[in-house]
């Protein structure tokens, strides 16, 4: 295209940017390579920079939507202290680690004496209070206060190690 570097300065002066500049005009080439070949234009310099005023607002439109869509998503995906985002994603590496504590805990559990298991995952897995948890399983609250603490114990041992 003759008038290429006209219409690079045309685009880097509304856009400020040079990158962007040098994509309108690949666009407005492509625009200009797909119109009919007959079809003749009155004042094909009008026209030029017609489709690429249009190109450029078609641009920021589009900008203009992600911006918002991105704004969005931070909204609803991070929290902000001080001015500045904060991520709540975990890193892989966390969730890695976790997941391995986490089976390391489940067979710890499944190791334990059945009793002692039984207390330990009806008080602190399902949340039942001392008494619901001695109800369920038949005996005192003091020995589901011995269970879980012994379990307790046991856990802490076999998971430090």
């Amino acid at each position: 295209m003759a008038r290429r570097a006209n219409l690079i300065r045309f685009f880097a002066a509304r856009t400020g940017s040079p990158a962007a500049a040098e994509d309108l005009a690949q666009e407005l080439y492509l625009k200009l390579a797909g119109r009919p070949p007959g079809e003749a234009a009155e004042n094909p310099m009008a026209l030029i920079y017609r489709i690429a005023f249009n190109l450029m607002l078609d641009r920021a439109r589009g900008e203009a939507r992600s911006a918002a869509r991105d704004a969005q998503w931070r909204g609803a995906n991070r929290t902000t202290i001080a001015g500045e985002d904060v991520a709540e994603d975990v890193a892989a590496d966390e969730v890695t680690a976790s997941r391995q504590r986490l089976r390391q805990l489940v067979e710890a559990v499944a190791e334990l004496p059945p009793q002692m298991q039984r207390a330990f995952t009806l008080h602190k897995l399902e949340g039942r209070s001392h008494a619901e948890t001695a109800q369920a399983m038949g005996i005192s609250v003091k020995s589901v206060e011995k269970h879980i603490s012994a379990a307790l114990k046991n856990l802490s041992a076999r998971l430090s190690a």
